[in-house]
Parts: structure tokens; sequence; C-alpha cells
């Protein structure tokens, strides 16, 4: 007699097999549908429509894992997008948006310094993230730990320089 326990861990198995087949179709079928695309431009993607009795669809998207084939101005962008002025203004309100948004739901902006440069935020961000989970604290315990040894370094940092 198969348990509910072995029963859900024959699902959660078969499920994973499942999704790494599926992974597996989709990069195939993602190779071959970009085979003849060269040079800068948009490739074909595919995924899964969202809820329920989903199917698969292929889209135009930047492949941002190859550099190469991303616009590399503003100009090249709107001509390979062959953009209005109009269009272009809409992606970029949008692309924006999306991006202030994601900073301001990150439970660990309210503790980044903006002084402080771009890769010291982000490696104080992992840090602060990893201490967290790593001793149980909160975000804001781990944050108030770590903050001021940074801003410390950070302070030397410009002092030196100046």
């Amino acid at each position: 007699m198969t348990t509910a326990v072995e029963t859900q861990a024959n699902e959660k198995e078969l499920a994973k097999k499942a999704a790494e087949a599926r992974a597996t179709e989709i990069a195939e079928k993602e190779a071959k549908a970009n085979e003849g695309r060269t040079g800068r431009g948009l490739r074909v993607f595919y995924g899964m429509t969202r809820g329920r009795n989903t199917t698969m669809i292929s889209y135009e998207n930047w492949d941002e894992s190859q550099p190469e084939t991303l616009p590399d101005s503003i100009a090249n962008f709107v001509e390979l997008r062959k953009l209005s002025d109009a269009d272009l203004l809409k992606r970029l309100i949008a692309g924006d948006n999306e991006i202030l948004y994601s900073e301001a739901s990150d439970p660990i902006s309210e503790f980044v310094d903006p002084t402080w440069d771009e890769e010291v935020q982000k490696r104080f961000r992992v840090s602060v993230r990893n201490y967290s989970v790593d001793t149980g604290m909160s975000i804001e315990d781990a944050a108030n730990v770590l903050k001021p040894a940074i801003a410390k370094a950070q302070a030397k940092k410009v002092a030196a320089a100046a």
C-alpha cells in the first residue's frame, strides 16, 4: 500500500521531470526558431500562458544573454524596432515604471545609502539578504548590523579620493 507521503513524493518527482522535459523542448524550439537570425535584433522565445489550461506561446524579446544582439544606442534601438516617438516614449515609461516599482518594493531599499556607488549598493543588498537568511534575523536587523561598517568604509573611500 502506498502512503500519502510516498504518493506526494512521486507526484513531485513526476512534476519535476515534466518541467525539465518542457524546458528542454522550449530550448530546442528556440534554437531552431533563431537559426537564421544574426546580428542585432530580437530573438524568438517560447513560454507558457498564465492561468489554467496553459498553452505554449512564441514571442520576440531581446536576448540579454547575448550582448552582441542588443542595440548599442537609443538610435540603434529605434531603428531596429522602427518606433515612432510616441511608441518609444510609451516603452520608456513602461520600463521606467517597472524599474521604479522593483526598486521601491525591495525591502532593503530603505537601508541603502544612495550616495554609495551602484556596485556597493548591490553587494549591500545581497549581503543583507544572505545575513538575514543565515542568522534568522529580520531584514531590518541585518541591515542595521551591516550598514555602519559599509558606511564607515565608504566615508574613508570618499575622504581618500578628496
